[in-house]
């Protein structure tokens, strides 16, 4: 059997609609919300025992959780990365413990693996020939990765300042790829007209679909596998989109319904300074996020003007009882560059607004001494590179 018995369809975000059957695709047909994949979870049969005893370190070894088999998984052994204790941090920010969920130890270097795995199978199983997204980069090198292992075309449009290895990537795995002078917003424009002359095209980027966020939201369980299935108290995560965030609360309402894990941590969204429409959505205390009218941040991963996932992300922040923190870019670097420095842990740009953040809220008061806090690096330092080591050169070193 291809697909999860336990999945039962999706349920809409907005509206609270679902739609039946196995092979759902795109947004809500109701009211053109987010859809989410929807489970039977008394279906579901799953003991810390049985996971204990699967030899694969891959996120399918949780396919209880996910819409498909992994018989028909489009995979290449994304998920079972590591989550790092940083002791030293951890004394820095007065708190009991401190973890670094590294995902850019995943095939192509980000936890947008995990979202094209299951967003490409999901793509194949509905007989595209096509795949096809906007991406700021790195969720368009996964895309294309992915789509070459099913033998699928993928089209990816990506602003101007994306990364060289990303844009380099894409052409490695094959992939069609159109740059587009300016930002990820002209580059999403170029992207909707194209997928408007092309039905046979595929949307695969996040928060399109059912899948890929659904992709995203095993780094949580594993997370709370690694810690012996222990809720953590916070987790703070790199915020463009808005798509983790959401996917992390969902994942942990379902492993507290299966009783794995009790309860949710307080999630944190962590932005950059020039370009925070949640983070300023949240501190005004409005139920909506508004669009940023001049994102002007070095963290080009995470620059999403008009997050498709906003609402989430509010919706998730305010549930768990978490918080949303604005990064400057140069304390962001430095995040990044100390743990590099003093842990050697090799942190995206982007994900040094974790780091940021976790000394922003330890300065406000806002941890506890008894805290067990996770920072998740979405993506792998080397992709930036050259930008972390000119914070350094800004430095003199």
């Amino acid at each position: 059997m291809e697909t999860n018995p336990a999945f039962t369809g999706a349920r809409c975000t907005a509206c609270d609609a679902t739609v039946d059957g196995d092979d759902v695709a795109g947004r809500c047909p109701s009211c053109g919300g987010v859809l989410d994949a929807a489970y039977e979870l008394d279906a579901v049969d799953l003991e810390p025992t049985t996971l204990a005893a699967r030899t694969t370190r891959s996120q399918w070894r949780y396919h209880e959780l996910l819409p498909f088999s992994p018989e028909a998984a489009v995979t290449t052994m994304e998920g079972g990365t590591p989550l790092v204790p940083v002791p030293s941090l951890a004394e820095e920010l007065g708190v009991a413990a401190v973890y670094v969920k590294d995902e850019g130890r995943n095939p192509t270097g980000t936890i947008d693996d995990r979202g094209q795995s299951v967003a490409v199978t999901a793509a194949k199983r509905a007989g595209a020939s096509d795949v096809a997204l906007a991406s700021t980069g790195d969720d368009g090198q996964s895309a294309a990765a992915y789509a070459s292992r099913a033998g699928l075309d993928s089209h990816t449009f990506v602003p101007s300042r994306a990364t060289f290895t990303n844009k380099a990537m894409v052409n490695v795995h094959g992939g069609d790829m159109s740059v587009v002078e300016g930002r990820i917003d002209a580059a999403a424009s170029a992207f909707a007209d194209a997928v408007a002359e092309h039905d046979e095209w595929h949307p695969v980027q996040a928060l399109s679909t059912p899948y890929p966020h659904e992709g995203l939201k095993t780094a949580y369980v594993e997370i709370a596998e690694a810690l012996d299935w222990e809720t953590p108290d916070r987790v703070i995560h790199p915020t463009g989109r808005g798509a983790g965030l959401h996917a992390f609360r969902k994942a942990a309402r379902e492993l507290d319904a299966l009783g794995l894990a009790s309860g949710t941590p307080k999630l944190y969204a962590a932005q950059a300074e020039g370009c925070a429409p949640i983070v300023r959505a949240f501190e005004e205390g409005r139920e909506a996020y508004e669009p940023w009218d001049a994102p002007d941040t070095i963290c080009g991963r995470i620059e999403i003007p008009d997050p498709a996932g906003g609402n989430l992300a509010l919706d998730a922040i305010r549930e768990t009882g978490g918080g949303a923190v604005a990064a400057p870019d140069p304390e962001t670097l430095e995040g990044a560059t100390s743990l590099a420095g003093t842990a050697g842990l090799e942190l995206s740009a982007s994900s040094g607004t974790a780091v940021a953040a976790a000394y922003a809220l330890a300065e406000r008061g806002e941890l506890d001494a008894d805290d067990t806090l996770v920072l998740v690096n979405a993506g792998a330092g080397s992709k930036d590179d050259d930008v972390l080591r000119s914070h350094l050169m800004s430095k003199g070193i």
